[in-house]
């Protein structure tokens, strides 16, 4: 398909669909073949100012709104979500490369995340405490911030947007989204459903571009809270630029995911949660399992589970039925997780199984399930995230090597341990220094209902995505002391003994 022939889309601000104030234009790409699937816009500050000042002009009203109101709206965009899950799954595939089954997956925690932020009318709640001292009550409240904006990143097209857009227009704000340039058309299916519902024109918002319409949100006065995900350098940049701008900011940065494989382990089951881990979404998640620590002798034991099933996997487009692991996202990341592997190997490490050459065209973006072993930590491999299907394995001595492993990372966004002692658990989860826990689960990403809790270099801010930590960010505390002179019944004024 020719670049001309196919689709420029369009921004989504104030309620209508309108094309950038740019000409500048970025190809979306299929990963799996190379195809052009549409055009997106690289739009700057004149298309952000917009957005946001139909944003401000919205506010008021929707902040008005009851969250029964607000929490009914969400339903509804719930149920459409529900009846084009299949339509989203197959955009996601096409534009990102996952396999059709795990993109139907992610459409489904997408639905949880509106699902949890419905519950808004309990969530929002404050508190109230009577007789704080004579005839005095004091209260607290939530009202919403404002203006939120989320910049998202491409792993995940239709599941991060709805870590902050639900529960951000759930408890009264307005919302402005900038989904990542290189996977566009997910948002844009999902925007086209808002638009049938019924939303006030500006209470949700939408800005394609890469690096000036991020600048723009990070410097806008009128926006007062900014969400991202994405890598560690960027988090920090985001975190910085828009904390000087004295918005509130959370900063989702990347990950070195460590799974502990203890001697006792139930190697069978195990081998197949590190797979899943590590080779799902072509190894190109944030909760993803990178490396295994391998504790006395471990490795000798799994290898033999899990390097046959490593090897069993197939490599394809992922929409192809029985296609196990799809391409990366661009042909650039391939050759970047392909110099990664050679590096490793040139500095003494080997490999159980080689996915380097799948044999596929090279049109396609695809590097094969890869296990790397004899890694150590001063291996550049065993400390930077490499966002593919990669699995490195550390072998060490003991459950203390192992903390001190997990330990000496920057990142501490997600870890999982896989044994059958409460004993060796209860020290892991207690000394690890690592936002997210597993125990015998291979991805430990929590449910919409819980915040999704990175350390470290992994996350920048206070308050986490989604979760409690989702309604606090999204809402500021107003406490409210107060006293009453009449009596109630008579509208008299009363005095107390020592007023």
């Amino acid at each position: 398909m020719s670049a001309t022939a196919v689709k420029i889309l369009p921004n989504y601000i104030n309620g209508a669909w309108v094309p950038s104030a740019s000409s500048e234009l970025l190809d979306v790409q299929n990963p799996a073949t190379g195809a052009v699937l549409s055009q997106v816009p690289l739009s700057g500050a004149s298309d952000v100012d917009q957005a946001v000042q139909a944003a401000r002009a919205a506010f008021p009203a929707w902040k008005a709104k009851s969250t029964i109101e607000r929490a009914r709206w969400l339903f509804g965009f719930r149920q459409q979500l529900e009846e084009h899950k299949d339509r989203l799954a197959e955009c996601v595939t096409a534009e990102m490369g996952k396999t059709f089954p795990d993109a139907r997956a992610e459409v489904e925690r997408m639905i949880e995340m509106v699902e949890c932020a419905c519950a808004i009318p309990t969530t929002m709640q404050g508190r109230t405490l009577e007789g704080v001292a004579t005839n005095v009550d004091a209260e607290t409240i939530r009202q919403p911030v404002g203006v939120c904006a989320a910049i998202t990143p491409f792993n995940f097209p239709a599941m991060v947007p709805m870590w902050f857009l639900p529960f951000a227009i759930a408890t009264g704000n307005t919302f402005i989204l900038k989904p990542s340039e290189q996977v566009p058309m997910t948002q844009q299916i999902v925007f086209e459903l808002i638009d049938g519902l019924g939303l006030p024109p500006g209470v949700v918002n939408m800005v394609n571009g890469s690096r000036d319409v991020v600048n723009a949100i990070l410097d806008h006065p009128g926006i007062d809270a900014v969400s991202f995900v994405g890598s560690a350098a960027t988090a920090q940049y985001i975190y910085e630029r828009a904390a000087a701008s004295k918005k509130r900011v959370q900063a989702l940065g990347g990950a070195k995911n460590s799974m502990v494989v203890m001697p006792d382990a139930v190697m069978d089951k195990t081998a197949d949660n590190i797979l899943g881990s590590a080779f799902g979404a072509a190894g190109q998640r944030c909760m993803a399992g990178s490396i295994v620590v391998a504790v006395g002798g471990a490795w000798a034991e799994l290898a033999k589970e899990l390097v046959p099933r490593t090897e069993a996997l197939t490599v394809g487009d992922g929409m192809e039925q029985g296609t196990s692991v799809g391409p990366v996202v661009s042909c650039e990341a391939r050759d970047r997780i392909r110099g990664m592997i050679d590096n490793a190997l040139e500095q003494g490490a080997t490999l159980a199984v080689d996915g380097r050459e799948p044999g596929l065209p090279a049109e396609g973006a695809y590097v094969g399930p890869t296990i790397v072993q004899g890694v150590t930590d001063a291996m550049e491999i065993s400390r930077e995230e490499v966002f593919g299907p990669v699995l490195s394995v550390v072998e060490v001595d003991t459950l203390a090597d192992a903390i001190a492993f997990v330990n000496g990372s920057r990142y501490g966004n997600g870890t999982s341990i896989f044994t059958e002692s409460g004993a060796a658990v209860r020290r892991y989860r207690h000394e690890v220094e690592v936002g997210m826990i597993g125990v015998n689960v291979g991805v430990a990403a929590p449910v919409a209902f819980f915040p999704f809790s990175g350390w470290k270099d992994s996350f920048l801010g206070d308050l986490h995505a989604h979760g409690t930590d989702g309604v606090d960010f999204f809402t500021r505390k107003k406490t409210v002391t107060s006293r009453w002179f009449s009596d109630g019944q008579t509208g008299k004024y009363f005095v107390e003994q020592g007023d």
